[in-house]
């Protein structure tokens, strides 16, 4: 019987050695609850390394989205911009809120929000009677998007940003770290980014009021008392002490885990030189990215990436289409669009290859070599 290679995974979790120390401690303690030492250890650690000044940790990136939207007092009829080209999580939120996302197009440079679309978007909606109350914009596969046109467009129309840098903790855009230009930020900690919690999330900004009443809501909105009195409603959307136990072991090593993708990327970059037909996504001025996955686009039609992603399924390989634009899936296909299909061509010609950080070299020359077959 032929022997099966290991399986290489796309993205897994990658453990730094120090997180089972929390984790114990808060069983020592008995912190297993949603509050502890680990969650505010946590939180400050986290502000550090993305250079905010607040923050709240939360169950997952789509709880810190929803949240933002309420902070931003987004409800029923309120219409919210949103980038097209990413994971449904980025839009569920609004329709969580009983609002209507409007999908903006990419441009072509990082993938990212087109400020040429989100002006566009926003003169339509204003001339059909509906203002937008937010924008969405997120930070593509560790890309930051084009901020300094995004956020000039968004201060001159007043419409607050909600920066969805879920994919781009540790990127920076001129030397300003992701997650700190909008009213609010939001990370994501689930078990296939660049660090993990597990699953988790947070919500970040320097607005200190706007944290502190995003804590309130993710603890059920507990009015002080006594005995338990609401008079709003509240989530039960707070990260455990267990689960941000791991998240501190995890950021002490995420500067280590940024240089490991970018060489992933390097590495792939170098070994597919001179084959044109493969374009890697590349870091214009300004930008630096953490190289979450690697992705690729395909030049010509003679080899899919459905064919490359097939083979190297066979190979026990895993690698994943690009995002499928939002307002071509089913769940979203009748809400309003701006664009000219930039991000559809980057759906139907790329690839993201395998990008852990644990990889090793005979991994990514085992990527390199299947990969290459499908070319012949």
């Amino acid at each position: 019987m032929k022997h099966r290679p290991n399986r290489i995974f796309l993205s897994p979790p990658h453990m730094g050695g120090h997180e089972l120390n929390y984790v114990h401690k808060a069983f020592e303690d008995n912190f297993v609850a949603p509050v502890g030492p680990n969650i505010e250890g946590f939180e400050r650690e986290l502000c550090e390394k993305a250079d905010v000044l607040h923050a709240v940790a939360l169950s997952s990136g789509t709880a810190a989205i929803h949240l933002a939207l309420i902070l931003l007092d987004v409800g029923p009829g309120d219409e919210v911009l949103c980038s097209s080209f990413t994971f449904s999580a980025s839009a569920n939120p609004i329709v969580y809120q009983r609002a209507t996302p409007v999908f903006i197009d990419s441009e072509s440079e990082t993938w990212n929000m087109s400020p040429e679309f989100l002006e566009l978007g926003i003169q339509e909606r204003i001339r059909k009677g509906k203002k937008p109350k937010a924008l969405i914009l997120v930070h593509l596969y560790g890309m930051p998007a084009k901020m300094d046109e995004l956020l000039e467009i968004a201060r001159r129309y007043e419409i607050p940003v909600i920066e969805d840098a879920a994919e781009a903790l540790g990127s920076s855009y001129k030397k300003r770290r992701a997650g700190k230009f909008g009213e609010v930020g939001v990370f994501s900690f689930n078990g296939n980014k660049i660090i993990t919690t597990s699953g988790g999330g947070a919500l970040v900004s320097e607005n200190k009021e706007l944290v502190e009443k995003a804590r309130f809501l993710a603890m059920q909105a507990k009015d002080p008392a006594p005995h338990y009195e609401h008079s709003q409603i509240g989530y039960n959307y707070r990260l455990s002490n267990i689960s941000a136990g791991i998240g501190r072991g995890q950021l002490e090593v995420l500067e280590k885990r940024v240089k490991q993708r970018r060489e992933n990327f390097s590495f792939y970059q170098e070994a597919f030189q001179g084959m044109e037909e493969m374009q890697f996504l590349q870091e214009p001025a300004g930008h630096f990215s953490n190289r979450w996955l690697s992705t690729f686009t395909l030049q010509n039609n003679s080899v899919s990436p459905e064919k490359i992603r097939l083979h190297l399924e066979t190979c026990n390989i895993e690698s994943r289409p690009l995002w499928k634009p939002l307002h071509l899936q089913p769940v979203f296909k009748d809400y309003p669009y701006y664009g000219e299909r930039v991000s559809e061509h980057l759906f139907q010609s790329g690839l993201c290859l395998p990008s852990g950080s644990d990889l090793q070299e005979e991994d990514l020359q085992r990527v390199v070599k299947e990969v290459k077959k499908v070319f012949g």
